[in-house]
């Protein structure tokens, strides 16, 4: 076999219509665009137009605001640590932060932090240094005998 020997399989691809290119194609003339007007014409874009009626989206009120400050956390599930931990990915005595559970796989990219969520069961004593925690998370945590730390200079563990 040869890299010019493949091909997709008969009748995987179907090929594009040609639209304006006689009558016989059975999409002539026109092209599908129908008869005269706006929409047939070149160039036209009306998307959200109501034929001059106020449009909806200008119709309803604005709300809300984009919080430019807003801190965009990795959550990660106590399941999620546990996985990692039984794979061996995951060190247990050395203190687990951001960057350790990027390197271990648990994350993709360290974004504004790591935030622990409490769905899972959490097994394993572990020393967690986040940027924030749930309620449940820590007292799974603890109970297990680990230890949450919050940082970023937030005293509460609902950052």
């Amino acid at each position: 076999m040869k890299l010019t020997d493949i091909r997709d399989n008969p009748g995987a691809t179907k090929e594009r219509m040609r639209v304006g290119r006689g009558i016989g194609s059975g999409k002539g003339k026109t092209g599908g665009r129908g008869v005269k007007g706006q929409k047939s014409r070149a160039g036209v874009a009306i998307k959200g137009f109501e034929g001059g009626q106020m449009p909806v989206h200008r119709r309803l009120p604005k709300r809300g605001f984009n919080n430019i400050f807003r801190k965009d956390y990795n959550e990660v599930n106590l399941g999620r640590l546990q996985v990692a931990i039984d794979a061996g990915k995951l060190d247990v005595s050395a203190p687990v932060t951001a960057d350790v559970l990027v390197a271990a796989g648990v994350c993709a990219k360290a974004r504004d932090g790591v935030r622990i969520l409490g769905v899972g069961e959490l097994k394993a004593k572990l020393v967690l240094q986040v940027a924030g925690a749930s309620r449940s998370a820590v007292e799974a945590v603890e109970k297990a005998g680990g230890v949450v730390t919050i940082l970023g200079g937030e005293a509460a563990a609902e950052a």
